[in-house]
């Protein structure tokens, strides 16, 4: 068998991942090569509704197999492994895949190349932090952390043990952002003076749920991990069927829950700030300065570049509609 090289380690997270969204690289992050193998093996840890799509595209990616799966909830191992298992007995491909309630189980197995992370918010950091030091490479969900202080953890990590941490951000790869994008950043609209970076405005609110009773074949407590423990409710975890066969028909309420997420702000904010950071050539770099709303006369999320370019997350339209505007400093 032919060893995978840096190259085509490289080639696989540029190429394989746009099926699925489009990636940022963590600076600092060492190309290394992989084991001796034809194949790329991954292990997959959260399997809720982001999960199938993920899981949808990289099942047709070339020299790639879905070995394992991870997720607290026994339900939707059972459909990750029917899923995976269908596709490969119909695909002619032998391919043995195993579930498990624990990550760490899957981190374990030494067979496995890379992972990919779609869990809530609240794992995102400890999870990414444990395959690093596991030696397996990242596809990450956005947003990379869920605290400043858990992202300064996380690059350390990387670079610690030398992975490859891939973050998923699909409007890198939608032509509407990138066409705007590269008239920025080739100054053809003027030279930029601020940022509209609109999320929806919609912080996080305290926990207010009503208690229900926690499934069989959910680990509550495992789900919570390192999060304030709040009670079971079904809007955390939407219902899942296996037959018939009928998936989440809505995202997990946990990110509307200062205890469990940061609202629109943190869950459209690594889509937007991301946007205005990509075409201000901010990648390898950030703000020097972050203003909370009302804080002294601010009445928005606000920050502050050291050339003096100021992104707010403020409304640019009366609709108030998410996105981000530029605008250009004006002649006398």
């Amino acid at each position: 068998m032919q060893k995978v090289n840096s190259n085509s380690r490289r080639h696989f997270l540029t190429t394989s991942l746009l099926g699925t969204a489009a990636i940022s690289l963590l600076p600092g992050a060492s190309f290394t090569s992989f084991a001796a193998s034809d194949q790329i093996r991954l292990g997959v840890i959260g399997l809720g509704r982001r999960s199938i799509s993920l899981i949808n595209n990289f099942l047709k990616v070339p020299g790639v197999q879905l070995v394992a799966g991870s997720d607290v909830y026994g339900i939707k191992r059972q459909r990750f492994e029917s899923k995976v298992n269908e596709y490969y007995t119909q695909a002619k491909q032998r391919v043995k895949v195993k579930t498990y309630e624990n990550y760490h189980e899957l981190l374990s197995r030494k067979d496995i190349d890379a992972v990919v992370i779609a869990s809530p918010d609240h794992w995102h950091a400890l999870m990414a932090i444990d395959a690093c030091k596991a030696g397996k490479d990242i596809y990450l969900e956005k947003p990379l952390t869920f605290t400043i202080k858990e992202g300064q953890q996380l690059v350390k990590a990387v670079r610690e043990y030398k992975r490859i941490l891939a973050v998923g951000s699909q409007q890198r790869s939608q032509p509407g952002f990138k066409h705007a994008v590269n008239m920025v950043q080739e100054g053809k609209i003027g030279k930029i003076e601020r940022v509209n970076a609109f999320t929806g405005a919609a912080p996080p609110k305290p926990y207010d749920l009503p208690e229900e009773t926690v499934p069989k074949d959910l680990n509550w407590d495992m789900w919570l991990g390192p999060s304030p423990y709040v009670h079971y409710n079904s809007q955390l975890n939407p219902p899942v069927s296996l037959n018939p066969p009928e998936n989440e028909k809505i995202w997990g309420a946990w990110r509307w829950y200062k205890e469990l997420g940061g609202g629109l702000t943190t869950d459209w904010g690594a889509h937007m700030f991301d946007i205005a950071q990509w075409a201000l050539n901010k990648d390898n770099s950030g703000p020097v300065e972050i203003i909370p709303p009302g804080y002294q006369d601010y009445d928005y999320l606000t920050f502050r570049y050291e050339d003096g370019i100021v992104m707010t997350d403020r409304a640019w339209d009366e609709k108030k509609s998410r996105g981000v505007k530029f605008w250009v400093q004006m002649d006398g």
